[in-house]
């Protein structure tokens, strides 16, 4: 047996908020919508993850989804147009990813990261 694919599911009142932050500033595409549940991804392959921390690295929280992005500037940038808060970062790791921490329209804690170009 092997796992087709991960989904991540945020309980949401108002789930068209979600067009906003995901398609709008993180560019995800709307896969699904059955106005009881909209979920958003890509068309590109993405490698599939679950991760289990007793923190967030570097004396955070642990955040509630961590999403990595080709050009952290960018969405920083498109975060802050958005005039949402950056709660932590941007920060180099010693693990070898620049980060910031948000939270999404739903209150969840968002890690937006890029790993460091070698």
């Amino acid at each position: 047996m092997k796992v087709n694919r991960i989904v991540a599911n945020v309980a949401a009142s108002d789930i068209a908020a979600a067009a906003s932050f995901y398609r709008d500033i993180l560019g995800l595409e709307l896969l699904m919508d059955f106005g009881w549940v909209s979920t958003y991804g890509s068309s590109e392959t993405m490698q599939v993850q679950i991760s289990f921390a007793s923190e967030g690295g570097s004396g955070t929280p642990v955040p509630d989804l961590s999403i990595e992005v080709d050009d952290l500037d960018e969405a920083l940038r498109r975060m802050r147009a958005a005039g949402i808060a950056i709660e932590y970062g941007p920060a180099d790791e010693p693990w070898g990813v620049r980060r910031f921490f948000v939270r999404d329209p739903f209150g969840r804690l968002i890690n937006i990261l890029q790993h460091h170009q070698s």
